[in-house]
């Protein structure tokens, strides 16, 4: 993994985004050398600066669209059909998307034919990079091999982790440093205690040492693991590790000192400012684009109502620095969902939601009312979901660190809403904190863009909805 703005990128990902960039690029030049040269018999290639501007638009608008349908996210690859199906989209909407550039620039115009040929030779190369990729990282011979000093629930989580197909690691083994640790491993997977770590470390060749200790105070061989720094070995402790390669923070494995000591939980005026231009500016837009959306939305509820139920569904949430809003959303459940005044959970199938209600949650738009709230300042265009005040009492006392995710602002979407299922209990909320607290360690302007291009993806998949 690699630490690009803020945030754990895989360096396998990151290498395919490289190579996919340039062959997105030289595509639009092999279009017109071959369209110049092979069908109109002219001996002169097309130069290098002729092609430059429009080849950049091209691998522009194409990342931006693939990124958007989840083709560079840590956990894609779902099959061979999912991801012919996602390319094939991606590349139909850059044909619409480019076809507009040139109608709007027409300085940057190919021909019909060059850029026909380019976008084939685009999409069966971007195809066939995909399919060696993926056949290439599933072999084990690639991975980092890791060593894990421990064995007890922290060990056990990486086991845990071992086990996705997407991993970019394997455990070499793990080893028990003192006796009455609990043994939460695969006993096959314990190794003796060496007499020096280093040269257990150089047999096995380990490319990373993670500790993973329960409790470091009954006995932990600093001297061996410094000496292994030295080395050159890379030491990561276990938080640290599984924030970086799952996108959250493991709550049973924080301790205060680690959001006193460490970096992050941070952001400056300047970052604060930023966000709160780019909420404003990117809310107008969409409401801009969407009003004719919403009221479609107003008057199906109006009539499925009978023309006399409320069309918008207000609720008090928890904000920033836990003071309480009315947050606004069409009304996608029946008038009286709550007519007990009890607060609950929204299950799976909730019978309490209407039909048109079901088809605005489906596409998310149920939240775009949202928007007036994001102008008002009540919340961020991205950040933790809000909750009512009734379950932020109670899960406040239940979770640690509950409260920290009201250090910013809640949001529309969010790192949580995009990696995790819709929640509807403790156990979901827990979850979920868990990716809040990554998103508020480790916020960035880039980080906002990213998750916003990766909540079109879950909107056009249909994940999390609910």
């Amino acid at each position: 993994m690699i630490r690009l703005f803020r945030h754990y990128i895989s360096r396998t990902f990151l290498t395919l985004l490289v190579a996919e960039m340039l062959l997105l690029f030289w595509s639009i030049y092999l279009g017109r050398f071959v369209r110049s040269v092979a069908f109109t018999n002219q001996s002169i290639a097309p130069t290098l600066s002729e092609v430059v501007p429009g080849a950049l638009i091209f691998v522009g608008v194409m990342l931006f669209i693939m990124t958007a349908l989840g083709l560079y996210e840590r956990n894609f690859w779902s099959g061979r059909g999912d991801m012919l199906l996602r390319i094939s989209v991606s590349f139909l909407v850059g044909l619409f998307v480019m076809t507009l550039v040139y109608y709007l620039f027409p300085a940057l115009f190919l021909g019909r034919g060059e850029f026909s040929l380019s976008l084939g030779i685009a999409f069966f190369g971007v195809l066939l990079l995909r399919f060696i990729f993926f056949e290439a990282s599933d072999r084990e011979v690639l991975k980092r091999q890791i060593l894990v000093l421990g064995v007890g629930q922290n060990a056990s989580r990486i086991a845990e982790m071992q086990q996705n197909a997407n991993t970019s690691f394997l455990v070499a083994g793990y080893l028990r440093l003192h006796e009455d640790e609990d043994l939460c491993v695969p006993a096959s997977g314990l190794l003796r205690a060496p007499d020096h770590l280093s040269d257990l470390a150089e047999r096995l060749e380990i490319d990373e040492i993670v500790v993973a200790l329960d409790d470091r105070r009954k006995g932990f061989p600093i001297d061996q693991v410094l000496e292994c720094k030295i080395q050159g070995f890379r030491i990561s402790n276990f938080l640290h590790f599984y924030e970086r390669e799952t996108g959250k923070i493991q709550l049973d494995a924080l301790r205060p000192s680690n959001l006193i000591f460490e970096d992050g939980f941070f952001r400056s005026f300047s970052q604060e400012t930023l966000k709160r231009s780019f909420d404003i500016a990117i809310s107008s837009i969409l409401f801009a684009l969407a009003w004719w959306l919403m009221l479609f939305a107003a008057l199906a509820i109006w009539i499925e109502s009978g023309f006399r139920g409320p069309i918008l569904y207000r609720q008090t949430r928890v904000g920033l620095n836990n003071e309480l809003f009315e947050v606004i959303k069409f009304r996608s459940m029946r008038t009286d969902a709550e007519q007990d005044g009890r607060p609950r959970w929204a299950p799976v199938n909730d019978s309490r939601i209407t039909r048109v209600g079901a088809v605005l949650r489906d596409t998310r738009i149920d939240e775009l009312p949202q928007l007036f709230n994001v102008l008002r300042g009540d919340m961020s265009f991205v950040g933790p979901r809000p909750e009512r005040p009734y379950f932020v009492e109670r899960l406040d006392k239940k979770i640690p660190f509950y409260s920290m995710r009201h250090m910013v602002k809640p949001g529309i979407t969010g790192w949580a809403q995009i990696c995790y299922p819709y929640g509807a209990s403790d156990e979901d909320s827990w979850e979920k904190l868990q990716y809040d607290m990554y998103y508020i360690r480790n916020y960035s302007f880039f980080f906002d863009i990213l998750i916003l291009l990766q909540t079109v993806h879950t909107v056009l998949w249909g994940r999390s909805a609910h």
